[in-house]
């Protein structure tokens, strides 16, 4: 029976006809693998997904962590789960071999960790989130911390989080308090609240990795200020053992609408309950240098941030696969008009307005997908460049892609789930079909890790202009490049390309006029705006490449996926015009309303 977590015919258009993910085994870092190895983790990710995370998904959402005012209870559905995932070796599937892991590319650990997302976000949650911790501290910290922290992450004996955000600064990390003291023997004790933290508090391993955000006293102010600090809930001593528990203290949960199973926390550090060493204050070690905080915590952000287009993503596609295996099957209405009231009733599946609103969700959430993996692929190519020149230019093109990775499937794949509840109809508002909750649990998306309007800002006042616009050039050698393709495989795809071509031209065009004034703030204004005409014109470019790997192969799959780029153009690249003719305006309408207005 096929699967309506995702598909798997998809992921090997999108790995092995597209991606060409196979050209990555000629790089040493990959030698050791080829297309067996990766479907067999793909087989294996299916497997477990579908047998450990997927039963527990509604009973996640239905029961969520709760606090007694000393320990977190987590129903027991989730520990199995994540000691399958950790058994089978999955935290280290991209990771070096000699910190045990797999050493696989990391678009095919993303297409690997797709089917999790998409079987139980919650539970999942908990692994991501503590993988990206260890790959920040591989990054900037040394053996010492690999031994001591990231080797029993990886192992699944550990958990890590990230601890930013505080009740009072929200996502203005400049206005953080927690302040991070020396101590003579080169730690430091830590002080203050921090909120919104998943993973904070749980018994689903030995201990818990949290990297805090902090400011050294005597430090610059703002941003310039922060530190960066490894503070553990149980103390790890040199030979590795757990030892006295650390002076972090759960404040409390925070009772979500969605994404219940992952527990999220509000946190008090030196709060005093416990005092290790004899001594108040949370014991925390400096990550790389004093004040350089936020440029390192950026590693963690950023690679979370496609994580959450992942996420998006994944619960959009099995939106969209659930929905269609219902229309599918639901018999309602009749064939002809007027209807013949003796005819058999047929699957919605037929009505024009159940196939537009599942053709917008193939359309996105195919398109996701890709997008995403497109930007797993740069990473592999950053990673195992052959020059610095090379890496640079990847890195410029990652650049500005991320803001686009993160906000483009948190948006429109929410929109996915919106139209499955709709093409369920009144069965979609109920608890005892899946869509209501992949809608509750997708709408976290649009907000964590950076909502819109901080990636929209992120977008066009720093990573279109960084260095003389040179993201904004790298991305549109490769979008030139498609077309050019495109118009020499003539046809549709070349018709496709006229499209694509006059709306980059455009996006360029306007891009250079909103700065052209000098009116930063003018400029900005209507970042978001700017955010989702820029974020179509990508997809419209991600929907050609597919076009283009579909060669001239026949058959309902590679028909279904011209169709949808079709759909893609016809319908959705066109909203792009009026979001920039309004933007070319520089219309201040946002900016003139006064709050007294309101």
């Amino acid at each position: 029976m096929r699967s309506t977590l995702l598909s798997r015919r998809d992921l090997d258009f999108l790995l092995y006809e597209w991606l060409n993910v196979e050209e990555l085994t000629k790089r040493a870092r990959f030698a050791d693998h080829s297309r067996e190895t990766f479907d067999a983790i793909l087989d294996l990710s299916a497997d477990l997904a579908t047998k450990y995370f997927a039963p527990h998904n509604k009973t996640n959402d239905a029961n969520e962590p709760t606090f007694d005012g000393e320990r977190v209870t987590i129903i027991p559905e989730v520990g199995v789960a994540l000691a399958a995932f950790a058994k089978a070796g999955l935290p280290a599937a991209a990771m070096d071999y000699d910190l045990g892991g797999a050493q696989l590319p990391v678009t095919v650990a993303q297409a690997s960790y797709a089917w999790f997302q998409a079987a139980n976000p919650g539970t999942s949650g908990y692994s991501f989130l503590t993988v990206a911790n260890a790959n920040l501290l591989l990054t900037h910290t040394g053996p010492e911390f690999t031994e001591r922290f990231v080797r029993p992450m990886l192992e699944g004996r550990f958990f890590g989080t990230m601890c930013l955000s505080e009740p009072q600064a929200g996502s203005s990390l400049a206005d953080i308090v927690t302040r991070a003291e020396p101590q003579d023997d080169g730690t430091y004790r830590l002080f203050g609240t921090k909120m919104w933290i998943s993973g904070g508090d749980h018994e689903l391993g030995e201990n818990i990795v949290h990297l805090v955000l902090a400011k050294i006293p005597g430090g610059p102010a703002g941003t310039k200020g922060i530190s960066l600090f490894v503070v553990p809930r149980f103390l790890v001593e040199a030979d590795g053992a757990v030892g006295e528990r650390n002076d972090i203290a759960l404040a409390g949960l925070n009772h979500k609408m969605g994404f219940r199973g992952t527990v999220n926390t509000v946190l008090n550090f030196g709060e005093g309950r416990w005092t290790p060493g004899g001594a108040a204050g949370a014991v925390g070690y400096l990550v790389g240098e004093p004040h350089r905080g936020l440029s390192y915590m950026f590693h963690m952000m950023n690679e979370a941030r496609i994580g959450v287009g992942l996420v998006a993503t994944a619960l959009g596609y099995t939106g969209y696969l659930e929905s269609l295996d219902y229309a599918r099957t639901r018999a309602q209405g009749r064939a002809k008009l007027p209807a013949d009231p003796a005819a058999p009733q047929r699957p919605i599946v037929e009505h024009a307005d159940v196939k537009r609103m599942l053709l917008a969700q193939k359309a996105y959430a195919e398109g996701a997908l890709g997008l995403v993996l497109y930007c797993a692929r740069l990473v592999d190519e950053q990673h195992t460049a052959e020059s610095a020149d090379e890496r640079r230019a990847l890195t410029l093109l990652l650049d500005i892609l991320t803001p686009i990775a993160k906000s483009w499937p948190s948006q429109w794949c929410l929109e996915a789930n919106n139209l499955a509840i709709q093409v369920l109809g009144g069965y979609g508002y109920t608890r005892e079909y899946n869509v209501e909750q992949h809608y509750r649990d997708n709408r976290l998306n649009p907000i964590h890790e950076g909502t819109h309007g901080i990636q929209g800002l992120d977008l066009l006042g720093r990573k279109v202009t960084q260095q003389n616009g040179a993201s904004l050039l790298a991305l549109g050698e490769r979008v030139l490049a498609t077309v050019a393709a495109a118009r020499a495989a003539g046809g549709e795809p070349g018709e496709l390309a006229a499209q694509l071509d006059s709306s980059w031209q455009r996006l360029v065009e306007v891009t250079a006029g909103l700065f052209a004034t000098g009116d930063f703030e003018a400029a900005l204004a209507n970042s978001s705006v700017y955010l989702e005409a820029f974020g179509h014109i990508v997809l419209a470019w991600v929907w050609l490449e597919q076009v283009l790997a579909t060669g001239a192969h026949t058959g309902d799959f590679y028909d279904g996926k011209r169709h949808a780029a079709r759909y893609f153009y016809r319908f959705e690249l066109p909203k792009t015009a009026p979001a920039l003719d309004l933007l070319a305006r520089l219309d201040t309408t946002t900016l003139e309303m006064r709050d007294a207005w309101f």
